[in-house]
């Protein structure tokens, strides 16, 4: 990895924020509070660690105004310190890059268009008629299949699958293992109740900048496409299934599964285990956050944040609550009835 080092006076301007303390200081990486040392950077966004600032040896700190006199050395005072943070912690990336030009090991069509400055890694396989733009990186052991389209500075990691006809953004990141294009999982009853597969025959598009984590999956769809709109975040091993639309910014979190043909708007966020199916197609607004392990049955018309399921429990306490949940109706059947009693008295 690359060493890296920037003033704090030049890391406050690229993140525009009023420093406290030394201009000079040098920072070389990032840690967190309770850990960091003088030559790093650290950030308070969250209340839960406030009783760590105070004791802290970390060089600089990015902090709201009201926390900037706790901080020992340089306070670097931001609006939103993890919005900072974000940026702050790009200055210090090196990631691995696939080097410019084809590894011998590599399996490239004769007609595959390859933008400049492509690279493509050992035993990596582009098929005919895929398109990748300039800059594009293939990790080692990826596919892309036939007429796949991707957009310039792209970065498709190892063993990633890229299916056949998909159109992708440019600067998407597509994390390893993760398939973007396999079949929907469409079926129909026929005789005997045998399971009649149903052609998929749309693909999957991905706008700019969107960013697929490990081992996740986006199914084709059925007849039109399956949409995933620019800047959206998908974590690990989330499904995503057929003809689905998700709006622009929308972050969705890890093992989230999205039935087919839902539509979800733009910046919601879906939290870790969330479910979303029902009954029928599922639409969900803009601006909507959605708790972890919810079950999203039915349509959600208003932006806001909702939750289901039960909190934990001791098993014991946990067990009775679920029985006495399963007498519900009768109670409410009861109670019903009671109350109709009541009102035909004179």
């Amino acid at each position: 990895m690359a060493f890296r080092a920037f003033t704090t006076g030049d890391i406050a301007r690229r993140v525009g924020a009023r420093i406290v303390g030394d201009p000079r200081h040098l920072i070389t990486g990032l840690a967190p509070l309770d850990r960091a040392e003088s030559h790093h950077l650290a950030h308070l966004s969250s209340a839960h660690w406030r009783q760590n600032l105070a004791g802290s040896a970390a060089g600089a700190v990015l902090v709201k105004a009201r926390d900037a006199s706790a901080v020992a050395h340089v306070a670097l005072v931001v609006a939103d310190p993890y919005l900072a943070y974000a940026r702050v912690s790009q200055l210090f990336d090196d990631p691995m890059r696939v080097p410019c030009g084809i590894h011998p090991d590599a399996s490239v069509a004769e007609d595959a268009v390859l933008g400049a400055g492509v690279g493509i890694a050992a035993q990596a396989y582009i098929g005919s008629g895929a398109d990748l733009g300039a800059g594009v990186e293939i990790g080692a052991g990826a596919v892309v299949e036939a007429g796949a389209v991707i957009g310039g500075g792209s970065r498709i990691l190892s063993r990633a699958v890229i299916g056949s006809f998909a159109r992708l953004g440019q600067r998407v990141l597509i994390h390893p293992g993760a398939v973007i294009g396999a079949d929907g999982f469409g079926f129909a009853r026929g005789f005997r109740g045998r399971a009649e597969r149903i052609a998929q025959l749309g693909t999957v598009i991905l706008g700019d900048d969107v960013e697929v984590g490990a081992n996740s999956t986006i199914d084709r769809g059925s007849l039109g496409d399956t949409i995933i709109e620019s800047g959206v975040k998908i974590d690990n091993q989330v499904q995503i299934g057929h003809n689905a639309h998700i709006g622009s910014d929308t972050i969705i979190c890890g093992c989230v599964g999205i039935v087919g043909s839902t539509r979800i708007g733009a910046r919601c966020v879906l939290a870790g285990g969330v479910g979303v199916g029902g009954d029928g197609p599922i639409r969900i607004v803009d601006d909507v956050t959605v708790t972890g392990m919810t079950h999203v049955s039915r349509s959600i018309e208003q932006p806001g944040r909702y939750s289901s399921g039960t909190l934990h429990a001791p098993s014991l306490n946990w067990k009775r609550s679920a029985v006495r949940l399963l007498q519900l109706d009768g109670w409410i059947r009861r109670l019903m009835a009671l109350e109709k009693r009541i009102d035909q008295k004179p």
